[in-house]
């Protein structure tokens, strides 16, 4: 999931170099709302993973 997060920022990069901002602002949301599924996600395995543990 971080690496499609950083997929779409180096598209979103890419696009505002070359002048399409509205593709640009597209992907860079989609980045930021993979990015922070992937925080909570990491988040919940973290803890559920040390309750398994112990």
């Amino acid at each position: 999931m971080l690496g499609w997060a950083a997929t779409f920022f180096v598209i979103a990069i890419v696009a505002a170099l070359l002048g399409f901002t509205g593709i640009a602002g597209s992907a860079i949301e989609i980045a930021k709302i993979l990015f922070f599924i992937f925080l909570i996600l990491s988040i919940v395995i973290f803890i559920f993973g040390k309750r398994r543990s112990v």
